[in-house]
C-alpha cells in the first residue's frame, strides 16, 4: 500500500529516488521486480508496480473498442507506459516524453495513493493541492452517496 507525500529533486538524467517505504514493494517481492510509469491525470505521472499494472491493463483491453472515449483512455494510459527498473540508489529514469507531459523539471512530489503513485511537478501540485482543499466539503458532499 502505498500512502504518504513525499518531495524529491530530479537529477540532470531525469531519474527520480522512489521513497525507501515504497521500494520493497517494487524490487521483485512479488516475483516481478521494476514497475511501470505512463501518463496520468491532472498532469501526474502514475507509477503502478507490475502486478498492479496488469490488472489495470486487462481492464483497459477489455473496454469496448466501439466507444471513442474508452479507445481514447486506454491510448493515454497503454501507449504511454513504459517499464521501469529501480538502480540501486533506488531511483528510476521517468522518460523525456513523461517529463515533458507532466512538466516535471526539478522538483516534484510522489504521493502515495493506494495501489499507485502519483509523480507531479512541485508547483502543479501545490496549485492542485490548493484547490482541491478549497473545495473539500463540497467534494465530500458529493461523494456520500459512494459510500465514502
Amino acid at each position: 500500500m502505498f500512502i504518504g507525500e513525499y518531495h524529491h529533486t530530479l537529477d540532470d538524467k531525469g531519474r527520480l529516488a522512489i521513497p525507501i517505504k515504497f521500494r520493497p514493494a517494487l524490487s521483485g517481492a512479488e516475483g516481478a521486480s521494476g514497475a511501470v510509469i505512463t501518463r496520468g491525470l491532472d498532469r501526474s505521472l502514475f507509477l503502478y508496480t507490475k502486478s498492479e499494472w496488469q490488472v489495470l491493463a486487462q481492464k483497459l483491453a477489455a473496454l469496448p473498442l466501439g466507444q471513442a472515449d474508452t479507445r481514447a483512455f486506454a491510448r493515454l494510459m497503454l501507449a504511454g507506459a513504459m517499464e521501469v527498473e529501480i538502480d540501486g540508489s533506488g531511483r528510476v529514469n521517468i522518460p523525456e516524453y513523461l517529463r515533458t507531459y507532466a512538466g516535471l523539471k526539478k522538483d516534484a512530489v510522489i504521493a502515495g495513493l493506494y495501489n499507485r503513485m502519483e509523480i507531479w511537478d512541485e508547483s502543479t501540485w501545490k496549485t492542485y493541492a490548493s484547490k482541491t482543499e478549497e473545495q473539500g466539503n463540497d467534494i465530500a458532499e458529493r461523494l456520500t452517496n459512494l459510500g465514502v
